[in-house]
């Protein structure tokens, strides 16, 4: 033990890195099915394309694209030394993909009637980022 280490916080937060080229590429305009099949592990592409077949009407698509993301988001964050739980802040913007397709993951799987998924997405959500969940709502 480190002098002054605090035995009861939490886990660390997880930060994921930056994607620039993705990040840029969705900024400048790139149509998100571009950006994802380029950059693959980019939730951030994901979670937008899940969000534009929501709109659409589309929950089944909605629901496979945030599963997608939030699968490849789990996979950075493990590569980061998440090890299952802990914060994921919203205010670290290359978070923001990961903790979008969580929460369009919810959002699917309760238009399509899975409220069990969509109860521990909810739930996983607030956990990782109580922020992301107050403003993702």
């Amino acid at each position: 033990m480190m002098p002054g280490e605090n035995l009861l916080s939490g886990p660390p937060e997880t930060l994921l890195p930056d994607d620039p080229a993705a990040r840029e590429a969705l900024e400048s305009g790139v149509d998100a099915a571009t950006v994802a099949a380029a950059h693959p592990a980019y939730s951030a592409a994901w979670a937008d394309l899940a969000d534009r077949a929501f709109a659409a009407g589309d929950a089944v698509s909605s629901y496979a694209f945030a599963r997608t993301g939030y699968h490849r988001g789990l996979d950075q964050l493990r590569r980061h030394g998440w090890k299952g739980h802990g914060p994921v802040p919203w205010a670290h913007e290359p978070n923001r993909g990961f903790l979008r397709s969580l929460y369009a993951l919810g959002r699917a799987a309760e238009a399509i009637g899975e409220t069990d998924e969509a109860t521990r997405c909810a739930q996983f959500l607030r956990d990782s980022s109580e922020e992301a969940a107050d403003t993702l709502r």
